[in-house]
């Protein structure tokens, strides 16, 4: 018969390896605005100091829609929304429609290697409530700059991506893929959370 050996003596002789757990739900998160979005992200909402990616198949696919709850929140008062580069000028009524005062918004023209630089000054400088950005041919350590900076400024940013770049990997803690047919998210990496099985219907209507 084998002798009984205590748990703990194994552990202070480090003959066992403890794990630690798997998950942990980030300190703090901003409500989407859509429940159902919600109820599958870590914290409850996009991360609070992280750079989130949204993936899309196609400019204007609804990924400023996704954004405007969330965005209005963290814009109210004197908050400043940093626009860093868009590929098309912002329509400001729409914007005013969803919530955001005109005079909270900040676009920041740049070149597409300039404009890498910008959205990470921004982020390190917690002068911003929130910094949105386009990167181009962006590689693995411009994303980690940038996801540095948003921990640093303790900033959330938005960075906007082609879906192919959904084939490697990225430092964002938070990836979400928008996709067209039919009209739904995909949720492909949520750092402190498993990631959904299935697709969530493509918000029609704010809650919270």
């Amino acid at each position: 018969m084998s002798a009984v050996v205590a748990l703990d003596g194994l552990l202070a002789a480090r003959r066992l390896w403890r794990g630690q757990p798997a998950t942990h739900a980030p300190a703090d998160a901003i409500a989407t605005g859509w429940a159902p979005l919600d109820a599958v992200l870590p914290g409850g909402g996009w991360p609070a100091a992280a750079l989130s990616e949204i993936l899309l198949p196609a400019d204007g696919v609804g990924e400023l829609r996704l954004l405007w709850p969330a965005l209005a929140r963290l814009g109210s008062g004197d908050g400043i929304i940093a626009i860093v580069a868009p590929p098309y000028r912002p329509y400001a009524p729409a914007w005013q429609a969803a919530g955001l005062r005109p005079d909270s918004l900040q676009i920041i023209d740049a070149t597409p290697r300039d404009a890498l630089w910008a959205a990470e000054q921004c982020l390190r400088s917690g002068a911003c409530d929130a910094v949105l950005c386009w990167p181009q041919k962006a590689g693995d350590r411009a994303l980690r700059r940038l996801q540095v900076a948003a921990e640093t400024g303790r900033t959330p940013g938005f960075a906007f991506r082609d879906a192919h770049a959904a084939l490697n990997p990225s430092p964002a803690p938070l990836r979400i893929a928008i996709e067209t047919a039919p009209h739904r998210l995909r949720v492909l990496k949520c750092r402190g959370a498993l990631v959904p099985p299935a697709p969530i219907p493509f918000p029609t209507a704010a809650h919270g």
